[in-house]
């Protein structure tokens, strides 16, 4: 356990934001099963309005620095892909 304030201070600082990151990563998360869920049942006009949704969460991660840039490209790549083969 940190002694020094300064240390204490940094401790709850980085709870605080990993908590933050956490809620970050399970709302893209969610929106990409519901995605997958959409694609899997065939339901092409759902799958379109997940996949927006999705891309707008993933967007979201990644302007806020839960995600890196290219991983985020990388997870809208692979949705929109899905989203071809099922057209």
């Amino acid at each position: 356990m940190a002694n020094i304030k300064s240390a204490k201070k940094r401790i709850k600082v980085t709870e605080t934001k990993t908590l933050r990151n956490k809620m970050i990563r399970s709302k893209v998360k969610t929106a990409i099963k519901k995605f997958d869920a959409a694609v899997e049942a065939k339901d092409k006009d759902l799958a379109a309005a997940c996949l927006k949704a999705a891309t707008v969460e993933i967007d979201k991660a990644c302007s806020k620095g839960v995600y890196h840039k290219n991983t985020a490209s990388r997870k809208i790549s692979r949705l929109n892909l899905a989203f071809n083969k099922l057209a």
